[in-house]
């Protein structure tokens, strides 16, 4: 099979029911380290809301598929920023997405409207959920893959 590249975006845009773990009564101030395959992108820390945090916030991926290893999983580690101890960890969101890239792959888009996903603390209970859109745009296969991305290539076509 042919490796297709593509960008993905991620629409974070809420979290609801987050546990408030400070241990001196402080309210949390939630940020989301969003994991994909190596690449890692960080939302903005919400001060004020409490365990329900809105960011209303894009980020993009760069896909390639199939991958060397076959894993396709989008993490959504949800962290407490302290300002005088280290980050507290409040729980993550795993979201599974082979089917998804292989739908857009099939249709040339595909599209997950927001919507919630469990969000599980390090003792595999609930502690809340997230509220996650995603979209899946595969680029035409090309040669120039390398110039997208902000690469570059050697060429003998200088046109």
């Amino acid at each position: 099979m042919t490796t297709v590249f593509g960008i993905m975006e991620v629409n974070l845009v809420s979290a609801r029911g987050l546990k408030n773990n400070e241990f001196w009564g402080g309210g949390i101030d939630p940020y989301v380290l969003i994991q994909y395959r190596g690449q890692e992108r960080k939302s903005s820390t919400i001060r004020g809301q409490g365990s329900k945090p809105e960011w209303n916030e894009k980020f993009t991926f760069k896909i390639e598929y199939p991958s060397v290893d076959g894993q396709y999983k989008l993490i959504l580690k949800l962290m407490d920023h302290d300002a005088f101890s280290s980050d507290d960890y409040l729980g993550e969101a795993t979201i599974y997405l082979k089917e998804f890239l292989e739908v857009g792959l099939e249709n040339g888009r595909a599209e997950i409207h927001p919507k919630k996903y469990s969000v599980v603390g390090s003792d595999q209970c609930y502690c809340g959920e997230i509220q996650v859109g995603i979209t899946f745009t595969p680029k035409k296969a090309t040669h120039d893959v390398e110039e997208e991305y902000g690469g570059w290539k050697e060429s003998d076509d200088y046109s």
